[in-house]
């Protein structure tokens, strides 16, 4: 009964806004669910045994859900290859993409995409088998590249060679599964991602011990969700969705201390948590949206730590994705 009285009050706050909406919030509201494009690496967004989705990019999918309709199974998650996934978005066939999209000035200006805050920084990385004898990327003068096409690693790769005034072989390849087949037969001496995805690849060799992720990157590759120009409030959801489990790690907010953290005196904190409701009903949102998507997923570390950190298989460090008061980059603008 709470969860469907809460429901109610968001739907009816996005009807309620219906002046400041656009089409794409418009949809979501009147579908009743959030269609979200994502890929297929485990740890960032994969079907468990189940069929039902996981990952770090997913349980930010959920966090939308959440602030939507404080519910965060209403959002349908589609794979889409990075070749088709853009057209796909332009194309209305999803609201968001979460599948480590890098936010760049073309796909800005010259393709139309708004991008939220970024939920991953990445950058680009080499894999290469270790008989091949090179420490790094310069060394591999003359060699065969493997390269996933409709990524900006093709223009990355090409870069690098030009400026160390090195020459190389590009090969393109689409299909991900083909990609890593590519580097163990010997058809390419090295692979070009980014240095998350190559981490992935490596421990699905069959002897991931032979390879070696090189140390440098070879670009900046912040990954943040994309949406189709022309609906700023959906935008600003999704913006402040993401804020809100940055916010809550910096408070030390965690699904497990969220309640006790309703009793805090702290006038920042009772804004935040919607204790004082005064915030939420000024903008339109439940006032405790942020309470409740740290309920359902916890904060930005939980979901890092719990999906790809170093107790995992993936086993990142948290490095740029740490919080700007430990030497990382995320930062949450005030709520207020």
């Amino acid at each position: 009964m709470i969860q469907a009285a809460s429901t109610a009050l968001l739907v009816g706050g996005i009807a309620s806004q219906a002046a400041l909406a656009g089409p794409t919030l418009d949809a979501i509201a009147k579908r009743g669910a959030i269609k979200v494009g994502v890929g297929t690496s485990p740890g960032f967004f994969a079907p468990d045994s189940s069929g039902k989705w996981q990952g770090f990019f997913v349980d930010f999918g959920r966090a939308l859900a959440v602030t939507v309709f404080n519910d965060p199974s209403k959002v349908d998650f589609t794979s889409s290859s990075p070749q088709q996934r853009l057209p796909a978005l332009q194309a209305g066939e999803f609201d968001i993409l979460l599948s480590g999209v890098t936010q760049t000035i073309n796909r800005s200006f010259k393709l139309g995409f708004h991008f939220g805050p970024v939920i991953f920084y990445d950058g680009q990385g080499l894999l290469v088998r270790k008989s091949v004898g090179v420490s790094k990327g310069a060394e591999l003068d003359g060699a065969t590249v493997g390269v996933q096409s409709g990524t900006t690693g093709e223009l990355n790769i090409a870069d690098f060679f030009r400026k160390n005034k090195k020459t190389f072989k590009p090969v393109v390849i689409e299909d991900s599964k083909e990609f890593r087949a590519a580097l163990e037969s010997g058809r390419v001496d090295a692979l070009t991602q980014d240095a998350s995805d190559l981490a992935l690849s490596r421990v699905q060799l069959a002897k991931p011990d032979d390879y070696i992720l090189l140390p440098e990157r070879l670009s900046k590759e912040p990954l943040a969700p994309a949406v189709r120009a022309g609906d700023d409030r959906w935008l600003e959801i999704v913006n402040w969705t993401i804020y809100a489990t940055i916010q809550a790690e910096e408070f030390g907010i965690t699904q497990a201390n969220v309640d006790e953290f309703l009793k805090s005196d702290d006038p920042s904190i009772k804004r935040f948590l919607g204790v004082d409701k005064s915030l939420g009903e000024a903008i339109g949102l439940d006032p405790k949206f942020a309470y409740n998507i740290v309920k359902a997923v916890g904060n930005y570390g939980e979901i890092f730590e719990r999906n790809i950190g170093e107790t995992t298989k993936v086993g990142f460090e948290r490095g740029f994705n740490e919080l700007w008061t430990k030497g990382g980059l995320l930062y949450s603008p005030p709520f207020r």
